[in-house]
């Protein structure tokens, strides 16, 4: 046997021991790293050097995200002195700012000058604070590893400030790039893919946005739209501006540019695709959003507000699926926000009879969303005594007593707070129209007042939403001027003759009880 070993070829044996011995040292390596992917750990990914044009930004991005992560659980170990782990994840961080910034470099070309000495800045910080938090792990007395953490805290701030500093210079240079890219190339495929990525851009969130929109991106992104030979790129560009416009740059170079004029032309042109159209209308909804404070810039959308609208009512009208008509009811019910005008304008289109039309049409009315966006307007609208005959033509009154009964059926958070607002602002536009004794009578025939008596006392009905219960009761009480005996002797004790606060208090009340 031991012949036979001597006897084989002395390579063939050293490649046999070798494999052991590779094994063996991976093990020993092994044992002195977590492998688990818990909180401390998660953040050990082995990033590849090797990148395309595509991946770039994206693995920029994941470096930044692993880096500001590092360095939040340092504030955490260091609040709760865990000293060998702040110094590991200090090391660690220090290792990802290197390769991050070696990364970068290697696919960037041009890098800046400005670029350059934060990321020396950046290094010097790291490598200062790899050198502190390994001299604290030789300390033990107790006060003085307190003006330490003081020292870490100042170095961490540094540290943070600094990494800011790159990644702004970073994207913003890289987002420049794109943005050229449009303007300057005659590639169709080359364009596609510089707005495809400024829309994944600005999925990272308002910063992003803002880069984008004070780089050129929304003028970029309109020049696409005013070329023909561009059409089928315009659905990409537009719901890139959407995104782009929920900061104040987005909208003050939308309007700039002449973004408004722009998107009535495709609106009202019905050569384009009903998906180009439907992304303008998605352009409107968000530049309009009563949520904004900055939208004073708009002074252009009035003037063509009539358009607007017009062709926002024939997209509901129109529209194939569910999405685009959700993006125009959208659209339509901010601008009722927006413009008081707005809602005369609907009534004389005879938006109130499209929109409820809609509602019966579960392709293009098929989710609790749409239907909040449609009452919204219906709820605007119901403030012009024109619109009660409108509603009672249409057989609004049973639509809006529908909603009324409205339920999640996924159960989402997203969802369920969908159907609130729809319940409350049917109650609302019940309550407004009531006023008119046609729709009062309407409503009363139609077993109204049993659902809002049910809406006030069963907290599970409304999600034990206040709000749909104070709408709950403001409509039963104009119904019951109306109508009085249709409400029992308790009801009318307790939910229409108190005070509104009392009323309210006495069914939120309920609710504790139940539980």
């Amino acid at each position: 046997m031991s012949l036979h070993i001597i006897e084989v070829d002395s390579v063939q044996r050293w490649m046999e021991d070798l494999k052991l011995m590779t094994e063996c040292e991976c093990m020993c390596i092994l044992q002195s790293k977590p492998i688990s992917i818990d909180d401390d750990t998660a953040s050990e990914l082995i990033l590849s050097a090797q990148h395309s044009a595509v991946d770039n930004l994206e693995t920029l991005l994941r470096r930044a995200w692993i880096i500001s992560t590092e360095l939040t659980r340092i504030v955490d170990k260091l609040e709760k002195d865990r000293w060998h782990r702040v110094h590991s994840m200090a090391v660690r961080t220090n290792c990802h700012v290197h390769s991050m910034i070696n990364e970068y470099n290697a696919f960037t070309r041009n890098s800046l000058e400005e670029m350059h000495e934060f990321e020396k800045l950046l290094m010097d910080k790291c490598a200062e604070l790899t050198t502190i938090t390994g001299r604290c792990l030789q300390i033990e007395d107790e006060e003085m590893l307190k003006s330490m953490k003081r020292i870490i805290h100042e170095t961490l701030t540094s540290v943070g400030q600094y990494f800011g500093e790159v990644i702004e210079i970073a994207l913003t240079q890289e987002i420049r790039n794109l943005v050229r890219q449009i303007d300057s190339s005659d590639n169709i495929d080359n364009i596609e893919s510089a707005a495809s990525s400024l829309f994944s851009l600005t999925q990272e969130g308002t910063r992003m946005c803002h880069i984008i929109a004070k780089e050129g991106g929304v003028i970029a992104l309109f020049k696409i739209c005013r070329q023909d030979s561009l059409r089928g790129l315009y659905p990409q560009a537009l719901r890139t501006v959407a995104s782009v416009c929920c900061v104040e740059e987005g909208i003050y170079q939308l309007e700039k540019v002449d973004g408004i004029l722009c998107l009535t032309d495709i609106l009202t042109d019905d050569t384009h695709s009903e998906a180009t159209r439907a992304e303008a209308a998605a352009v409107i909804a968000q530049i309009t959003s009563p949520h904004l404070t900055f939208t004073q810039h708009l002074s252009s959308f009035l003037e063509n507000m009539e358009e607007i609208v017009t062709a926002l009512v024939k997209l509901c009208q129109e529209a194939s699926c569910g999405e685009v008509c959700l993006l125009a009811s959208a659209a339509l019910a901010n601008i009722t926000f927006f413009d008081t005008m707005a809602c005369e304008m609907l009534l004389q289109l005879n938006a109130m009879k499209t929109l409820l039309s809609a509602c019966s049409d579960k392709q293009r009315v098929d989710t609790p969303y749409s239907r909040d966006q449609i009452v919204t307007v219906l709820a605007n609208m119901s403030v012009l005594d024109q619109s009660a005959s409108e509603i009672v033509q249409a057989n609004g009154v049973q639509v809006l007593i529908d909603m009324l009964f409205e339920k999640s059926s996924s159960g989402s958070v997203a969802e369920v707070s969908a159907c609130e607002r729809v319940q409350q602002k049917a109650a609302v536009t019940i309550a407004r129209l009531s006023r008119d004794p046609e729709v009062a009578h309407a409503a009363i025939t139609l077993k109204c007042i049993p659902r809002l008596i049910e809406l006030c006392r069963s907290p599970p009905e409304r999600n034990n939403s206040d709000s749909v219960l104070v709408a709950s009761l403001a409509a039963l009480r104009r119904l019951a001027i109306m109508d009085p005996e249709a409400l029992e002797d308790t009801d009318l004790e307790q939910l229409v003759k108190p005070r509104l606060v009392d009323s309210f208090l006495l069914c939120t009340n309920m609710e504790e009880s139940f539980v």
